[in-house]
């Protein structure tokens, strides 16, 4: 007996001693089952594991511990050797892809070379016979050896009406394609700024001294050429200037290619334009390494073909040979080479809107980068690597994005066979009404039959362009979506959000001055480079008389934001907005208003601390004189920068109140062009002297003042000090005050008004979780709870009186809505010392040793 315990307790330590235990099929195969329920089940799963499986009985829960460690581990290695190998494939494309484009650059310096040999040759030969009387015979005889050596080709004689005479065509279309895609038939440029990579979005490069204006890409992408073939061809889901599509005719080849003719629309980007239009050829074929091309090409008289469909509020653009050269890659994906070349006939637009119709630049933006990023996108979210909230799929957040910007190009054009007809002015041709009462319109995309009145009405678009200059567009767009308030009239936005209820309510002007608001901003979605977001804007109303309670309610935007990075790549800045209602169906009506600023000169480089200029104090901290001076001196002009602001909002009308409703929106659309003028003087640099920073907002004090006034108004009513007494002056002070510990914040101090934050230092605006300039759409009694709210009303006649209090430690909100702790909370008043009565400026706060919970 004794001998047998002996035995059973040595099997027992031997296998706790193991380092490996063997487990059977069986078990490996009940181990899988819970793991794949539970990757890290807790100790009590572990033995109530062991109880339910008898075959897992005879082992330890110690060594299922381990069995579970291990299989993580096998997991998380297997998960990185995928990305590795994925990683390693991009990288290998990638490589061969700056392999070709290696190869055509050393081409194309080799064509360089041999051009300028010949026109030193020329030169000299010139040169030398100067003297002589028949030098000029010489060398125009020298130019027609050359024009004998390089003939301009000429189509020959061919029927280009039939399907032979089109295949002709779409082969030399094909040709010179390839030329531009992967040989040196243009000269093209790098962009800067578009680095390779197996993370970048491609290879962009812009042409050079040819006719029209010329882009170029190239990229990898992680889908199979014919869904890229697919996603490429339908141009208005990635194109957002285009209009509509009409596939007239398909004629199939005889190498299994199809021939398409193609009538397309585009919009205009401003009210200042014609929209334009292209009669094209479009081939798709096969080559012999299994690539796949999408070609196409206009087709004119000087090409034959069929004519194209008659123009009547369009300009007829010229497309040269483009396309898309689709190559398969090893292990999956796609090598993706693309050109736009087009001639937009600058001639027939204003001399200042020309730099939008022959930048290569611009064309880049809105085309060919733009065809790369939505197919990354694509890709991305095919994937699953692209995580959207509210419970949407990202096919309808695009849709969204796409008819937002869909409806607001509608406006800002309107079209004749849209319904779109031109009301008269007032005397002033400063803002445009346009009115819309055909039933075909609300039939669209955008638009619903529930926003039309039963007993008749329509759409009003009041729209207006003016021209800005040294304005940052990113700078302004991002103002205007952060600053709502100052520009923006509640009273209108009821008017607006009223379309969407059953019973309207209607408001026939505007109210001069609003009402109370705040916003709160829900990101919805964003692209992959965050060029562009789409987002839900709470408008939060305040009533401070009875009869304000009826319309001081919460009302919802849908709102499209893109351009907003200067640093970013994009043709334009622009915020498009739309009211929904609670709801926010997926079928939810849309009726687009918004803002598009349009660079019209290259874009100013800005490397030094003046990219990311702020409105108010931060701007002395970021841009000091010293800093800037800098920059300035050594790009005198990097503000000379022109733009072009597109205005459009629209309205619902009953046709009763129709003059009444157009008088208001022109009425606001005047006022809204006032306002964006003065935060267009505030924003914009100063034209004395570089080296003195942006304008502060009117009403502000200057940055070093405040900070004085902060300090000193700290130091009388506390008697305490709020800074070291070695920095007391200058910007040392302000510096001090900016980089506290503590968060240091100012609120308006109005009776008739909910206090609103003003100033934040660094601590104060990570608190919260914002920025300056959204800053001042923040409310104090929105971020404190109830018992701050209690404390602070308790406290606020001490305050008055005496100049400070304490608060006890309490519990606040950030913007993003995140519990903020606090020890203590110290609030006294900032006093105007400028001034002999020393009147009352604002109210300071400082929250001591904050942390979120």
């Amino acid at each position: 007996m004794a001998l047998s315990m002996h035995k059973e307790s040595l099997n027992n330590k031997q296998m706790d001693s193991s380092k490996y235990v063997r487990y059977t099929p069986e078990q490996v195969e009940a181990l899988e089952r819970v793991y794949n329920e539970c990757p890290k089940p807790s100790s009590l799963r572990r033995q109530q594991l062991i109880r339910e499986c008898p075959i897992l009985s005879n082992i330890e829960p110690k060594q299922i511990k381990v069995w579970f460690q291990n299989r993580r581990c096998r997991e998380k290695q297997r998960k990185e050797a995928s990305r590795l190998q994925t990683v390693n494939r991009k990288l290998t494309a990638m490589n061969k892809l700056l392999m070709e484009e290696n190869d055509r650059l050393q081409k194309q310096v080799s064509h360089l070379v041999y051009e300028n040999g010949y026109m030193k040759q020329q030169l000299q030969t010139a040169s030398v016979t100067t003297t002589d009387n028949n030098s000029c015979e010489s060398v125009v005889v020298s130019g027609q050896h050359q024009q004998q050596q390089n003939p301009t080709p000429r189509h020959p004689q061919r029927d280009a009406n039939n399907p032979a005479g089109l295949l002709t065509i779409a082969e030399e279309t094909l040709a010179e394609f390839l030329s531009k895609a992967t040989g040196t038939a243009v000269d093209w440029v790098q962009m800067i700024g578009m680095k390779p990579g197996p993370d970048s979005i491609g290879i962009v490069a812009v042409s050079r001294n040819c006719s029209g204006v010329a882009a170029r890409a190239c990229g990898l992408v992680s889908l199979e050429p014919t869904k890229v073939a697919e996603i490429l061809k339908d141009r208005p889901s990635w194109y957002r200037d285009c209009r509509c599509i009409d596939v007239l005719s398909i004629i199939p080849t005889a190498n299994g290619g199809t021939i398409e003719l193609i009538y397309m629309q585009t919009y205009a980007p401003t009210t200042l334009a014609a929209a334009r239009d292209f009669w094209t050829l479009r081939y798709t074929t096969s080559l012999e390494d299994g690539s796949l091309v999408i070609c196409e090409r206009s087709l004119t008289s000087s090409t034959g073909g069929p004519t194209g469909p008659p123009t009547t509020s369009f300009v007829r653009a010229e497309m040269l040979p483009s396309g898309f050269l689709i190559r398969p890659c090893d292990g999956g994906g796609s090598i993706i080479h693309i050109v736009d070349h087009v001639d937009l006939d600058v001639w027939s637009v204003p001399e200042v809107l020309r730099p939008l119709y022959e930048s290569s630049k611009i064309l880049a933006q809105k085309m060919t980068i733009a065809a790369l990023r939505h197919i990354r996108q694509i890709a991305q979210e095919t994937n699953g690597e692209i995580q959207y909230g509210g419970g949407r799929q990202p096919a309808v957040l695009r849709t969204f994005s796409q008819r937002l910007c869909r409806g607001f190009n509608d406006a800002v054009n309107g079209f004749v066979d849209d319904g779109w007809s031109l009301m008269g002015s007032d005397g002033v041709e400063d803002v445009t009404i346009m009115i819309n009462s055909s039933p075909g319109k609300f039939f669209g995309s955008q638009y619903n039959t529930s926003m039309v009145p039963s007993f008749g009405g329509g759409v009003l678009c009041a729209k207006a362009s003016m021209l800005l200059q040294s304005v940052p567009p990113a700078l302004l767009v991002r103002f205007l979506r952060e600053h709502r308030s100052e520009w923006a009239d509640y009273g209108i936005d009821t008017y607006s959000a009223a379309c969407l209820k059953p019973n309207p309510y209607t408001v026939p002007c505007a109210r001069p001055s609003g009402f109370p608001s705040s916003q709160v901003i829900l990101p919805l979605a964003h692209t992959v480079e965050h060029e562009e977001f789409l987002e839900v804007v709470r408008l939060e109303g305040q009533a401070f008389t009875p009869e304000d309670v009826a319309l001081a309610r919460d009302m919802y935007l849908l709102q499209l934001c893109s351009g907003i990075d200067e640093n970013a790549v994009g043709a334009c800045a622009q915020l498009v907005f739309a009211p929904i209602d609670e709801s926010f169906a997926d079928n939810a009506p849309l009726l687009p208003s918004g803002f598009r600023v349009i660079p019209l000169d290259s874009k100013p480089v800005m490397d030094g601390p003046g990219a990311a200029r702020t409105l108010d104090l931060a701007s002395t901290l970021e841009v000091g004189p010293g800093s800037n001076r800098s920059t300035g001196d050594g790009e005198p002009n990097s503000y000379n920068l022109r733009s072009v602001l597109t205005i459009a909002f629209q309205f619902t009308f009953e046709n009763h109140l129709r003059d009444d409703v157009a008088s208001m929106a022109r009425q606001y659309v005047r006022s809204v062009v006032g306002s964006v003028q003065r935060v267009a003087m505030a924003i914009a640099p100063s034209r004395i002297s570089p080296g003195l920073g942006p304008k502060s907002l009117p009403g502000s004090p200057e940055a070093l003042t405040l900070a004085r006034w902060i300090c000193r108004s700290y130091r009388i009513h506390t008697g305490g000090e709020l800074l070291r007494a070695d920095s007391q002056s200058g910007d040392t002070l302000l510096k001090q005050l900016w980089n506290h510990s503590d968060a240091i914040m100012c609120c308006s101090l109005k009776t008739n008004a909910s206090p609103v934050f003003t100033f934040a230092n660094q601590a104060g605006l990570d608190m919260l979780e914002t920025t300056l300039v959204a800053l001042q759409d923040i409310m104090l009694d929105k971020i404190l709870d109830e018992a701050g709210r209690k404390s602070l009303c308790a406290e606020f006649s001490k305050i008055m009186q005496q100049g400070f209090a304490h608060l006890p430690a309490g519990i606040c909100v950030s913007s993003m809505g995140r519990p903020v702790s606090y020890e203590q909370a110290i609030v006294w008043k900032v006093v105007d010392d400028d001034n002999d009565d020393a009147a009352n400026h604002c109210l300071g706060l400082m929250f001591v040793n904050w942390s979120f919970v």
